[in-house]
């Protein structure tokens, strides 16, 4: 499969296992320190690409070393950073990641983050594509108001598509989401983004409030799994069990999972249960691409879970 990834691009500095969340006037430490690749979109482009699918990458960056790291470790992944654009005129984002085993707490400095326009993208990126993923709703802000027309371009090409909203730091959750939502095939939010974009606490009600005849919407829970509406009943897939060294782009490496079994044409069950491993198997070391699976690692993963 060939899969083309508009999106964000930035650094993570992950502050990793504090002896406990910082207020204000206060100083904290942490165990371990990491200056890496972040950016949802890159994080499932790389997981993408490690599953064994042709990645294309578009997005935009500063010409500086942040955007240097970010393109080295990307391209290191696999990924096609050729269509990136460098703009001198801006500063490539970054993120610092407050992590422990059960959570974490994001900071960003959007820079580059917010600057790519759905006019820069040429319509030639889609040729011979399959996929386009789009993550990042609201932190892609120059593309946001342009998102739609992108997402039915690429329809009128033949590629299916899929969104990741993300968190919006405004806390507004805009409805334009919803409008965007029409030309999405499968739709990716976590638990809090899913409650936030419908305003409902349950996510069976969530699910069901979001059906619109067109859009698949996966949800991922975290330590509880992922579900899914389907045939209007509400799947629910737990879980794998492990001890996660660090949650940092767990969701973006279960994003790749689903869409490397989806595009496939697996069961909906097969692609969660994947789904389920991809995003297990990236906590199992710090940042977001240290540890994403091969295809058959997964697959070992998988099996070994069948049998225990």
């Amino acid at each position: 499969m060939k899969i083309l990834v508009v999106g964000e691009l930035n650094a993570d500095l992950i502050l990793r296992n504090l002896s406990e969340f910082p207020s204000l006037g206060r100083e904290v430490l942490v165990e371990e320190a990491t200056l890496t690749l972040g950016s949802a979109s890159a994080i499932c482009a790389a997981g993408l690409a490690t599953l064994g699918n042709q990645v294309q990458f578009l997005g935009k960056v500063g010409a500086d070393h942040w955007g240097d790291l970010c393109l080295r470790r990307l391209a290191a992944c696999g990924v096609d950073v050729g269509p990136v654009i460098r703009d001198a005129n801006i500063q490539t984002g970054i993120t610092v990641s407050l992590t422990s085993a059960e959570d974490r707490a994001l900071i960003t400095y959007l820079g580059s983050i917010a600057a790519l326009r759905a006019e820069e993208i040429d319509l030639g990126a889609f040729t011979g594509c399959d996929h386009l993923h789009v993550s990042s709703f609201f932190l892609q802000q120059g593309l946001r108001s342009g998102l739609k027309q992108l997402l039915e371009r690429a329809h009128q090409h033949g590629l299916t598509t899929s969104l990741d909203p993300g968190y919006d730091p405004q806390g507004t959750w805009g409805r334009d989401l919803y409008d965007c939502l029409r030309e999405v095939d499968v739709f990716l939010p976590n638990e809090v983004e899913l409650e936030g974009v419908t305003g409902l606490a349950g996510v069976d009600a969530a699910l069901r409030a979001l059906a619109n005849g067109r859009t698949l919407t996966v949800s991922k829970l975290g330590a509880a799994g992922c579900a899914v509406l389907h045939m209007n009943e509400v799947l629910r897939i737990p879980a794998f069990q492990v001890k996660p060294v660090d949650t940092t782009g767990a969701g973006d490496s279960f994003n790749a999972g689903f869409l490397h079994a989806w595009l496939r044409k697996e069961s909906l069950d097969e692609a969660l249960r994947f789904a389920n491993a991809c995003g297990a198997l990236s906590t199992l070391s710090p940042g977001g691409v240290g540890a994403q699976p091969t295809e058959g690692h997964a697959r070992e993963f998988l099996m070994a879970g069948a049998h225990t």
